[in-house]
């Protein structure tokens, strides 16, 4: 019995963060979970945020916590194009790593934030000095 496999990649806008071969990936759409295996057609999908799962042609599970991100299965091509991606082989320890890394992003928003605030109120300011809002 012949055995096929998928080629998958999951792309990241500064690198490739997965290039593997896999018997299955299974992920989360906006119109609901899916699995995709060999020989599947053609198929194409908007993902949403949450895990992404592939089990590899030696039989390892493997997941990655994605941001929204698009899917793209052609032939035994898979491509995942994500702005974030977080791999890692223990599901209790990748929540771990996505829930730091969400506090990190929350921290930093906040920063941006507040100085995008302070830059309204100094545009607000220098235009008043100007005489352009009364």
């Amino acid at each position: 019995m012949e055995v096929f496999f998928l080629d998958l990649k999951i792309l990241l806008p500064s690198r490739v963060q997965v290039e593997t071969e896999v018997e299955k990936v299974s992920a989360e759409a906006q119109n609901g979970h899916f699995t995709l295996l060999p020989r599947h057609i053609d198929f194409v999908a908007a993902l949403v945020p949450g895990i992404f799962y592939y089990l590899t042609a030696d039989g390892t599970e493997n997941y990655v916590a994605l941001d929204d991100g698009i899917l793209v299965k052609q032939g035994d091509q898979v491509y995942v194009s994500a702005s974030r991606a977080v791999p890692g082989d223990d599901l209790e320890q990748l929540e771990d790593t996505v829930e730091n890394e969400l506090k990190v992003l929350g921290e930093n928003e906040k920063k941006t934030r507040a100085v995008m605030a302070r830059l309204e109120a100094d545009t607000l300011r220098r235009f008043t000095h100007l005489g352009g809002v009364r």
